[in-house]
């Protein structure tokens, strides 16, 4: 949806504004992406599942809390964004769709995620930021191809030890959670590139020198006693840090994710990413 329509829905009252959206999607784009971002979506317009050669679909923004069964007639989707909704729990279609490699459930009410997840075998990044979660989800561990999780922003105080078995995963951001110790079981998983602990309450970081994949580690805003020992060449973001001046956690984040996301594997390229609601 281009920018001028954007604008015209934006002047139009919310009981009228999901007719208008609706009746500007009439045949499949020709990118084979639907962009309904910020359209006060209350219901998921069903006949965007006759697009059945669709790549990306971005719902983010919207006042959305259920999807329909019709969803899962969209078996090429590989991008699928539903955060910024009100989703207290993941749409159990959501898991039908086999081919999705990045999924976006931030900022929602999410306060686990169901056992089906563990199907989307495909799925390479997931975004889970600004939820409820009080524990990392067990089913989270049986995303062997994982590369990316963003799980910052909730009350998680620690992480699954079965959290190892993911391989492929090269970046994790904690941000913001309620973490007093740094989780023992990234201590076991040298394939690991960046470590995000920023903005918790970790007050004494074991050493990291020994994980061999480590380039960057992010722990700016603990009460911490003593910076991580790393590597050389692995750069640190935080108290006691080499850098002068220390760059902007946020920016160091920002980046990795640009350049991780430039390298999936037939994923078309992704708008800008969000910050997390409270960076």
């Amino acid at each position: 949806m281009g920018n001028t329509v954007k604008a015209l829905v934006a002047f139009i009252p919310a009981e009228r504004c999901q007719n208008f959206v609706v009746g500007d999607l009439r045949e499949m784009p020709l990118d084979k992406m639907v962009d309904l971002s910020g359209n006060q979506l209350r219901h998921f317009p069903v006949h965007v599942c006759s697009f059945r050669e669709l790549v990306k679909l971005y719902l983010s923004d919207n006042h959305l809390s259920s999807l329909p069964l019709e969803l899962g007639q969209l078996q090429n989707l590989q991008i699928l964004a539903l955060d910024f909704n009100n989703f207290k729990a993941l749409p159990q279609v959501v898991c039908t769709l086999k081919q999705l490699c990045i999924l976006y459930l931030g900022n929602n009410k999410l306060c686990d995620l169901p056992n089906e997840l563990s199907l989307l075998q495909n799925l390479r990044t997931l975004w889970v930021e600004a939820n409820c979660l009080t524990q990392l989800p067990d089913v989270v561990c049986e995303l062997s191809l994982l590369k990316t999780l963003h799980a910052g922003s909730n009350a998680l105080s620690l992480l699954p030890g079965q959290l190892r078995r993911l391989r492929e995963l090269r970046t994790i951001w904690l941000s913001g959670n309620l973490l007093t110790d740094f989780p023992p079981v990234l201590l076991h998983m040298p394939f690991l590139e960046v470590i995000d602990v920023d903005r918790n309450s970790i007050r004494y970081f074991p050493s990291l020198a020994h994980l061999s994949g480590l380039k960057l580690v992010i722990y700016d805003h603990n009460p911490c006693r003593n910076a991580p020992k790393v590597a050389k060449g692995v750069r640190r973001v935080g108290r006691w840090a080499e850098e002068t001046p220390e760059p902007d956690p946020r920016k160091a984040r920002r980046y990795a994710l640009v350049t991780e996301e430039s390298q999936e594997a037939q994923a078309p390229a992704l708008p800008p990413p969000r910050p997390p609601a409270n960076s």
